[in-house]
């Protein structure tokens, strides 16, 4: 049997309004038209709930109890990794059978929703302690603390990186393989390279492309060729403080004697923190830069890196080095665990 076409929330209240100009039913349905069941029960309703509207269905019932509901909810609560089979088995082992989808729409109505995993460096409780002790000491230094700072870093290039990260428009079925949709990739990256580089409050330092496996030998060299020259280019004047994390090619003995010997002081650093150095933020606009030039091979991407490091804004370095204490703050909110960088 086919479904009748509901009448206008405009006929429903036309209909309320003849009943109540005392029209009958039978008189309503000759003048509008329509079956009398139909008028009565639109009277009906008005006469019940005062409205001519439908009411809201109630839908099928919930397969999951309340109790089995608060069971999958505390779950995920302490164990935000439990997957939606181990979800299903629980609720299977307590004699309720459901689907992954039910599982899904049920967490989704309680307000979570599955999220990629963040990737964090490894902490250990050593490294949460010295994280805090660091975000804590130094919360309330003073901006012209960081101006004297000296940030450095080592990152690597892909000739084809973020490039493959990119998003297309269209509107065609079918066109997600249309040349001009898809974006040429090749195999471990095409290539890629290690950068050092530094950066002030006042701009960026010199950026210097590692050849080879890098030791503490080749550390030193690139910090006699690139560090001093660097701290004369931007003019941090005396007292200036060199920040490097803790790889052991930076702490090796030999590096700190050499940083001794040429009167440069190093900040205390905690390791196992990416997002307490700043210069992640100038690594990651270096790499969108980088990918909108398309680099070609491995030389013309060491061309473009300088290139475009020499370009970033120095408002854009004295920026994040005002807003330094924006790193601090979620660390200790955090409780010494990575945060977004």
């Amino acid at each position: 049997m086919a479904k009748t076409k509901e009448l206008s929330k405009d006929v429903r209240d036309k209909i309320v309004d003849l009943h109540k100009a005392g029209m009958g039913y039978k008189t309503i349905a000759k003048q509008l038209g329509e079956k009398v069941t139909t008028f009565g029960a639109i009277i009906r309703k008005w006469k019940k709930h005062k409205r001519t509207v439908n009411l809201p269905r109630p839908g099928a019932p919930c397969k999951i109890s309340p109790r089995g509901v608060a069971m999958i909810m505390r779950t995920v609560r302490n164990q935000p990794r439990t997957t939606w089979e181990d979800l299903v088995n629980d609720l299977k082992a307590a004699g309720t059978i459901v689907t992954k989808k039910t599982i899904g729409n049920t967490l989704r109505r309680d307000g979570l929703k599955s999220c990629s995993a963040r990737k964090v460096p490894l902490l250990k409780k050593a490294h949460i302690h010295a994280r805090l002790k660091f975000a804590n000491e130094h919360l309330n230094d003073s901006e012209d603390n960081w101006v004297k700072v000296l940030w450095s870093d080592e990152t690597k290039m892909e000739l084809f990186g973020i490039n493959s990260t990119r998003h297309v428009w269209t509107r065609r079925r079918n066109a997600a393989y249309d040349p001009k949709n898809t974006i040429s990739t090749v195999k471990l990256g095409g290539g890629n390279m290690m950068l050092w580089g530094c950066f002030s409050a006042k701009g960026t330092g010199q950026l210097h492309r590692i050849k080879g496996t890098m030791d503490g030998a080749m550390h030193r060299q690139i910090l006699g060729e690139n560090l001093l020259p660097s701290a004369r280019a931007l003019k941090m004047g005396r007292g200036w403080v060199f920040q490097h994390d803790n790889d052991p090619k930076h702490t090796a003995k030999a590096t700190k004697e050499w940083l001794k010997k040429k009167h440069i002081k190093v900040l205390e650093w905690p390791s196992q923190s990416p997002d307490l150095n700043p210069i992640e933020n100038l690594w990651r606009e270096l790499k969108v830069r980088v990918a909108k030039c398309q680099p070609r091979n491995l030389n013309d991407l060491e061309k473009i890196c300088k290139e475009e490091w020499d370009k970033i804004p120095p408002e854009m370095c004295a920026n994040l080095v005002a807003n330094y204490k924006k790193c601090l703050t979620p660390v200790i909110a955090n409780k010494g665990f990575a945060t977004k960088y």
